[in-house]
């Protein structure tokens, strides 16, 4: 009955590793008084429920999310039930299962905190609009008792009581914070800082859920070098043989018109390309900057071509009146020329995918020192494109530096197969964990909160094999 007594308190507490215990049908302790035999039989069935989805995952798959792969058969569920079901301490099984996926003690730990802040009433709040920003050094009756007492919440090194100053001990505690976020760790507090102070840990406790679920029954990377690029975190890896050979910064879809995530091959890359503007693009982006100013657009390598007769003519797009352009019927199609000035900078890769994504270089190198760099219209833009240009062209004789220096030199548009077709992956993971340090990046598009909504739908999402 001891070991009985643990299970049920294994199951009730199934909270701890992001699941539902109300889910599992636990039965109450009464039932093995009134009824042991059939208290035995449903505690069972419960556990084995539990432990599959501990195994596999509750979601088996989610629409438009093709980054999540699982790999049941590297994990089988029946040796498993086996071991539950002869053990003398079954809860020590689902112990077991629970810490296999990566980084689970990691993140079962920030989920414990943060479940234990929302039961506290979460945090306090830090007013501030999106202009404001918040020095160090600077003063603030208002502002800086709120950012005290909203660091003394998670932070044991800050106080609650203090002066209104924005104080050395303060700064370094936002600093700390700052960086367990993935931000610039300067001590500013603007827009984006803000945000994350404000995040409540309700938010945080969907995203871990849902971080603990997509590592369960995880696929194995591929053997061969690849790509990993994750979306949430903005980052691109090029890994081989465990090792990660590159790494960089990118920027990717706003949420207005986020990446999607894919599974693809880089089988090709541009040298210098053209950029035939999209229909979204045009009226979006382009279509307010030549109500502004056609010429300066003109000077910029974009060209306006009108279609006569099937054919594109090109039109002076200073002679066009821009302003009685509808934005929902625009008659004419835009491309620009290769250059400095073009918007997919000197360099593009070329993944094939029916969402026309690729990713490319980019002439707003600025952009890349943001904390946040969701910018883009879907595609990946790259802050290191010659590092992985190299690798891509590795052993293709004949591609060496001098040689791509030359063509993007001449300006002439060109394209070239690639040797070694490198598998890619656009993935969205807000939480990774570094040296067994969380990092915990902001849900921009809502995939988390999906993702915790459907661990939470019934009837549950029966597993899957590999996808």
């Amino acid at each position: 009955m001891a070991g009985l007594a643990r299970l049920a308190a294994r199951l009730r507490a199934l909270d701890t590793d992001g699941l539902n215990p109300a889910d599992y049908a636990i039965p109450a302790d009464e039932m093995a008084t009134a009824d042991l035999a059939g208290y035995v039989d449903q505690i069972g069935q419960s556990a084995a429920r539990a432990l599959g989805d501990l195994l596999h995952g509750r979601v088996a798959s989610l629409p438009g999310r093709v980054d999540i792969l699982r790999d049941r058969a590297s994990l089988p569920l029946e040796p498993w039930l086996a071991e539950l079901a002869g053990s003398a301490d079954p809860a020590a099984v689902l112990d077991r299962a629970a810490l296999l996926p990566p980084d689970a003690a990691v993140l079962k730990a920030a989920l414990a905190e943060a479940r234990a802040r929302v039961a506290a009433g979460g945090w306090p709040t830090v007013p501030g609009g999106p202009n404001d920003t918040i020095e160090p050094g600077s003063w603030d009756s208002v502002k800086i008792p709120a950012l005290r007492a909203r660091m003394a919440a998670t932070d044991p090194a800050v106080r609650r009581e203090g002066a209104n100053g924005y104080d050395p001990v303060l700064v370094e505690a936002v600093k700390r914070f700052q960086a367990s976020e993935g931000l610039e760790a300067d001590g500013r507090i603007g827009r984006i800082t803000l945000a994350a102070l404000n995040r409540q840990p309700t938010v945080q406790v969907a995203q871990l859920r849902a971080a603990l679920d997509m590592r369960r029954a995880m696929a194995a990377e591929p053997a061969e070098r690849h790509i990993e690029v994750n979306v949430a975190h903005q980052r691109l890896a090029v890994i081989e043989a465990g090792r990660r050979v590159l790494e960089m910064n990118v920027i990717v879809g706003k949420p207005a018109r986020p990446t999607p995530m894919l599974r693809v091959r880089l089988t090709a890359i541009q040298f210098n390309p053209r950029w035939g503007v999209p229909l979204r693009n045009m009226k979006e982006d382009l279509l307010p900057r030549f109500r502004r100013d056609a010429r300066a657009m003109m000077e910029k390598g974009f060209r306006v071509y009108s279609v006569v007769n099937g054919q594109p003519v090109e039109v002076d797009p200073t002679t066009i009146e821009w302003s009685r352009v509808n934005p929902e019927r625009i008659p004419y199609i835009i491309r620009q020329d290769a250059g400095e000035a073009n918007a997919l900078g000197r360099i593009k890769f070329v993944i094939p995918n029916s969402d026309d994504i690729f990713m490319h270089d980019t002439p707003e190198r600025h952009l890349f020192r943001r904390p946040d760099r969701a910018f883009s219209s879907g595609c990946i833009r790259l802050e290191k494109p010659m590092e992985l240009l190299d690798i891509a062209v590795t052993g293709m004789p004949g591609f060496d530096r001098q040689r791509i220096d030359k063509l993007l030199a001449d300006r002439v548009t060109a394209g070239i197969g690639v040797r070694q077709v490198m598998p890619v992956r656009l993935h969205y993971t807000t939480a990774v964990v570094e040296d067994g340090r969380l990092m915990l990046r902001p849900d921009i598009y809502g995939l988390d909160e999906a993702y915790a909504r459907a661990m939470d739908a019934p009837p549950r999402v029966a597993s899957a094999g590999v996808r």
